[in-house]
């Protein structure tokens, strides 16, 4: 093999993202096994029965992304999800479409109702492609710059409109979720990105951004104001109220304390 092509493939191999699959029906496991051997980005690591075997090969083994059920006997994907302090990226697969509401809130990547096609299946694919993308280059600036990217920098870089945007941490006025998008309210614009609240959660400096709501991330100096359950920022010269959601309510009023006079 030449120096190029063992080079292309040694960057083929380190991109390949790991795979777990969690599911209590063995045909719902075949289709997935089936699925992902059709899909040279994808590399499976184990089938797991249940939540229990799928926490021993998650500290056993390299995970990147994990297809999960969620109603299983004895602990549900959503629970186990919830017993995780690092979870890798999750794919819900049900089949029940009305639990896709708590899958969102808990960050999952994507949402897939059984019987799952493989067209469906190639979209969750191609976004956990895209988001390690991303995820990837932010670890290589980290690397480059020998220090943890929200300490070194005031910037971050996400996709948008086919080309990677740059977006100013003092530009942000508030991010927005949206389904399978998040938006970025700028104070000049927005920026439309194919993310997970939770990811632009962890790249924002704590200093700077508090979540208050599962669809709501605030710029904390863009505040204008806390009155009952809403924030009120400034947009385009006008009020904007967003919700506190009651599970992030205290934290915000605490830190709120801390700064009053």
């Amino acid at each position: 093999m030449g120096h190029k092509a063992k080079q292309i493939f040694t960057e083929n191999l380190l991109n390949m993202l790991n795979v777990l699959i969690v599911d209590d029906e063995p045909l719902a496991l075949d289709v997935l096994e089936t699925y992902i051997s059709q899909m040279p980005e994808l590399n499976l690591v184990k089938r797991c029965s249940n939540a229990l075997e799928a926490n021993e090969a998650l500290k056993t083994n390299p995970v990147d992304l994990m297809f999960l059920d969620i109603q299983m006997p004895q602990l549900t994907g959503t629970d186990f999800l919830k017993t995780l302090s690092n979870p890798p990226m999750v794919v819900f697969t049900t089949a029940y479409s009305n639990y896709a509401i708590q899958g969102f809130d808990l960050n999952a990547l994507d949402y897939l109702v059984k019987p799952i096609s493989l067209d469906r299946f190639v979209k969750a694919v191609n976004k956990a492609v895209e988001h390690a993308g991303l995820l990837r280059l932010e670890q290589q600036s980290q690397n480059g710059n020998g220090a943890n990217a929200a300490d070194s920098h005031d910037f971050f870089f996400v996709k948008a409109d086919k080309k990677l945007v740059k977006v100013n941490f003092d530009d942000i006025i508030y991010i927005e979720g949206l389904k399978d998008y998040v938006i970025i309210r700028l104070l000049n614009g927005r920026v439309i990105t194919l993310q997970t609240m939770k990811s632009l959660e962890d790249r924002l400096p704590p200093v700077q951004f508090k979540r208050i709501h599962r669809s709501y991330i605030v710029a904390l100096d863009k505040i204008a104001a806390i009155e009952g359950n809403m924030v009120e920022v400034m947009e385009k010269d006008k009020p904007k109220l967003l919700p506190i959601g009651k599970n992030y309510r205290d934290d915000l009023l605490d830190l709120i304390d801390k700064n009053r006079l």
